[in-house]
């Protein structure tokens, strides 16, 4: 598919957003008392940044090439 470097642009930007509220999440889970408790909460959310990590470096990727 072709995206418009607009479009992946505001796709970067919302990602970044995402990725930042992602973090912030496991900072905030894994400054529990019981961190212990929320383990798969904190392994989702890592993974789910990960994923966004390979999406916005192929993103960014894609803009280069434009």
């Amino acid at each position: 598919m072709d995206y418009s470097t607009e479009e992946l642009i505001e796709a970067k930007r919302q990602i970044d957003s995402t990725l930042h509220k992602l973090r912030e999440t496991i900072k905030t889970f894994e400054a529990k008392e019981n961190a212990s408790r929320y383990k798969s909460q904190i392994t989702l959310a890592k993974r789910r940044v990960r994923a966004f990590e390979i999406a916005n470096h192929l993103i960014e990727a894609e803009i280069d090439k434009k």
